[in-house]
């Protein structure tokens, strides 16, 4: 077997080796970066978690080469595809270079909180890694990073400068990670360049000039909503002396950024009584801004679909982005009926002449169906709309297969 991709230590003769139904080929074929458990027809030996496993074709040629996990539905995650690599340290460093080369011109000095690497889109499988200025966060969903944790964290560090990196896992890893991650507290791991550190704040970043903070140990996906970024700045252009409710505010993002934007009023609405507080906080990290100071801040807690059925107040702006209503393929039809209620009930909120912005991040909620049951509930409203426009992925949040777009938000502007 010549030409094979190698690894260090392993030897020929014992390389996991794996053949894989004809869909799976061409899948693989065409790009996808996943080969699931059931596509995977015959192996050599059982394989370790986070070994690479090679895959060949029905003739017996090289096809792909990637991670094994031996628990995940996701059997292999794909690193290369097509004629045969070396993957060591240098294939390593050129595909960190790459995924910071493709970020180098998007950000200045005014953002310092973005994505530097989103998993499979950049080349990682399963892997994140985002910047919160000086910190960095790795978040793992896959357990087959764990036994190439010291050698990743190594590559960060000679590559990308910072204080510190915390890692965080996903819950479904979290069984595997006892047995295999290094000691860690409130059930993360965080390397600073001296030794293991606990961070006795959250972290405060820059987004479009204006100041945020990150619970990077214990807040949702890495510590804020990266991805929404765009689109926090499509609102601020639109609120100028307005009325906003911003339901599943969570830490108030969008809020902050209406604030500065000219809003004269802004509620946010979410069921953690945390997240409302670290709202308020980052209202308090901003009052150099005049219209940060200017605007009214008010916040409410309470479940969003009943808080929405029970109130009588009217705003300008409503944004509703909450968190994935489908987990699963098999919640996607329920989702799509929890999205149109929601919607629904967002308009009944609404002023003459408001705007809705409504968003989602469920993956198994396909983006035009998602568009399509918001509209629907704009026209049942019985109130002429029109369609401001729609929005996907932010650049650094980039999606190159199917099942990881997740994020849509749909703008629309409702009749005086």
């Amino acid at each position: 077997m010549k030409n094979l991709p190698l690894v260090q230590n392993v030897s020929t003769a014992t390389r996991l080796r794996l053949r894989i139904t004809a869909a799976a080929e061409s899948a693989v074929r065409s790009g996808h970066p996943w080969v699931f458990s059931d596509s995977v027809l015959e192996s050599n030996r059982a394989g370790q978690t986070g070994e690479l496993a090679v895959i060949y074709d029905r003739k017996d040629r090289f096809l792909a080469v990637g991670l094994f996990d031996p628990d995940s539905p996701i059997r292999v995650r794909i690193l290369h595809a097509g004629k045969p690599q070396t993957i060591d340290h240098a294939w390593w460093q050129a595909r960190l270079e790459q995924a910071i080369a493709r970020r180098r011109d998007w950000f200045d000095a005014q953002t310092t909180g973005y994505r530097l690497i989103h998993g499979e889109s950049d080349g990682w499988p399963g892997l994140v890694l985002d910047r919160y200025d000086t910190t960095l966060v790795l978040k793992l969903y896959t357990a087959a990073w764990l036994p190439r944790l010291d050698e990743t964290l190594s590559l960060l560090k000679e590559n990308v400068p910072c204080e510190r990196v915390v890692l965080r896992l996903s819950r479904n890893i979290q069984a595997v990670a006892e047995r295999r991650a290094p000691p860690r507290r409130d059930g993360e791991i965080i390397f600073s360049k001296q030794a293991e550190t606990v961070l006795g704040a959250p972290v405060v970043f820059l987004e479009s000039g204006l100041r945020f903070e990150a619970d990077v140990l214990r807040g949702q996906k890495t510590g804020f909503f990266l991805d929404q970024r765009e689109n926090r700045r499509e609102v601020e252009t639109l609120v100028r002396r307005r009325r906003v409710l911003n339901a599943f505010s969570f830490s108030g993002g969008f809020s902050v950024y209406a604030a500065r934007g000219g809003a004269t009023a802004v509620t946010d609405l979410d069921i953690s009584a945390h997240a409302l507080a670290a709202a308020k906080r980052n209202f308090a990290l901003n009052k150099n801004f005049p219209g940060v100071v200017a605007c009214h801040h008010d916040t409410a807690q309470g479940d969003a679909f009943d808080w929405l059925a029970a109130s009588k107040a009217k705003f300008d702006l409503v944004v509703l982005d909450p968190p994935s209503l489908a987990k699963r393929a098999t919640e996607r039809e329920g989702a799509l009926r929890a999205y149109e209620r929601l919607a629904t009930l967002g308009i009944a909120r609404l002023a003459s002449g408001g705007i809705l912005v409504a968003g989602s991040c469920s993956a198994h909620v396909p983006a035009e169906e998602f568009f399509e049951v918001i509209r629907r509930a704009a026209a049942k409203s019985g109130r002429k709309f029109a369609e401001l426009k729609t929005a996907r992925h932010p650049p650094d949040h980039r999606a190159t297969f199917k099942e990881g777009e997740y994020l849509k938000v749909i703008y629309l502007r409702f009749a005086a």
